[in-house]
């Protein structure tokens, strides 16, 4: 899986808008300097979480971003589906659409495997999960794993 800028950026304002849950409305500029983030890319970002319904926003000298749910009830997939689609695609497609021929033919349960792994983590990581460093002990587990800090 190739994490973009754009979801990375996303995930973090998300987690920083987690953060001050409650505080009311949060400046653009203020979540772009806490992550280090082109504050022109963060608005973007933050106006395609607002049209998938997970950022709410007002203009104005009192105005700002808040998330427009509990940040428990928002998932790092759904902060993913919301700047640039399905988790998984192959050529564009989803996997399940997908249909091989000849030696290839079990290729589409790879690829459907593939996205029921990367579902089982971020599905089941939140952005109150970040906010509160406290991520699902599943997800610990795996990072723990000296393996997956490999490269190959």
């Amino acid at each position: 899986m190739r994490v973009s800028a754009k979801v990375d950026y996303a995930v973090r304002a998300g987690a920083e808008l987690a953060a001050a849950a409650g505080a009311g409305p949060v400046k653009g500029d203020t979540i772009a300097q806490a992550q280090k983030i082109p504050l022109n890319f963060l608005e973007n970002i933050l106006l395609d979480l607002k049209h998938a319904g997970l950022v709410q926003s007002q203009r104005g000298a009192e105005g700002g971003y808040w998330l427009a749910k509990e940040p428990a009830a928002i998932s790092v997939a759904d902060v993913i589906r919301a700047v640039e689609g399905p988790i998984a695609n192959v050529r564009g497609e989803r996997p399940e659409q997908v249909e091989y021929a000849g030696a290839a033919e079990e290729l589409r349960q790879v690829w459907i495997a593939v996205r029921a792994n990367l579902r089982a983590v971020l599905e089941n990581v939140t952005l109150a999960d970040l906010s509160a460093g406290r991520l699902p002990d599943e997800v610990v587990q795996i990072a723990a794993d000296p393996e997956a800090w490999q490269p190959h």
